[in-house]
């Protein structure tokens, strides 16, 4: 894993990554999750994960983008204006790993997609 300052910034829509945020702390995963933005306007979240991921990032319904380089160290304002940390890089110092969200957004928009369905 890098340091949450060498990062890509994948980001969903808030429902799927809130589900997504609470299947990886639970699991055996919660050490995987790095820091997490919120982005109230837009209602989207966005998780730091490895530089390049960006470069092979396929999932439906989110994108990756790199982050230029931005300083994301220790208590930083978020990247994004009009953001805020979910959970800050002082909580955690790592970037999530691209292949445990892939897991985790699979499994959250199927429990989206089942809970929908019960309406």
């Amino acid at each position: 894993m890098r340091p949450a300052a060498e990062c890509d910034l994948v980001t969903v829509p808030a429902r799927q990554g809130l589900e997504a945020v609470d299947i990886l702390r639970r699991g055996a995963a919660a050490d995987l999750v790095g820091p997490v933005l919120h982005d109230g306007g837009r209602d989207t979240l966005g998780f730091l994960v490895p530089p390049g991921t960006a470069d092979a990032w396929d999932v439906p319904g989110s994108t990756c983008t790199q982050t230029d380089g931005r300083d994301l160290g220790p208590a930083p304002e978020p990247p994004v204006e009009g953001s805020d940390w979910l959970l800050p890089p002082g909580d955690t110092d790592l970037a999530t790993d691209p292949a445990v969200l892939r897991a985790a957004l699979g499994e959250a928009a199927r429990l989206i997609e089942v809970a929908d369905g019960c309406r």
